[in-house]
């Protein structure tokens, strides 16, 4: 079952790299009592995800925040050496939280997760964003097509 608006989000651990190796992360550590928006790409790395998802979401950081937006994080089912290496290449340690779900566990909860096993990349994620109140998803858009329109930064921000 897909979560939906209105739904809260599931009990989580995610891994994020510091500057003191990684820490695990739970669902209330990222979610509770704040204002989140949450986005998805289906890999660090992969070219819709670094040259099209990712930067909107660098750039529009101020402006998002502005709207009273607590954190930012990305999620992706990669481990927390490649999130860390990702939020290091493009200078986002300070603007977004780069959250591994390298197991998908998170990602299977929500049911969000998809098969690219016979193109060799296992299982990943769909794209898409949320932003979450409190634990409680307020909006929800996953792309159903290769694009990335409404999970975008631009289409988030016009929500807030």
């Amino acid at each position: 079952m897909t979560i939906s608006v209105g739904d809260r989000i599931p009990a989580a651990k995610f891994r994020v790299m510091t500057a003191d190796g990684a820490v695990e992360k739970t669902d209330a550590d990222i979610f509770a009592g704040k204002k989140v928006v949450l986005f998805a790409v289906p890999g660090a790395f992969t070219p819709t995800c670094h040259k099209n998802h990712l930067p909107g979401y660098i750039d529009q950081a101020a402006a998002i925040k502005a709207k009273g937006v607590d954190t930012i994080a990305v999620v992706a089912v990669n481990d927390h050496f490649v999130m860390g290496a990702w939020a290091k290449a493009t200078g986002a340690e300070d603007k977004i939280v780069f959250l591994a779900d390298g197991s998908g566990d998170f990602t299977k909860a929500i049911g969000l997760e998809f098969d690219l096993s016979a193109n060799g990349l296992g299982l990943r994620s769909k794209r898409y964003a949320m932003i979450v109140e409190d634990g409680v998803v307020k909006t929800l858009n996953v792309e159903e097509a290769g694009g990335v329109t409404g999970s975008g930064a631009a289409a988030i921000l016009e929500l807030l």
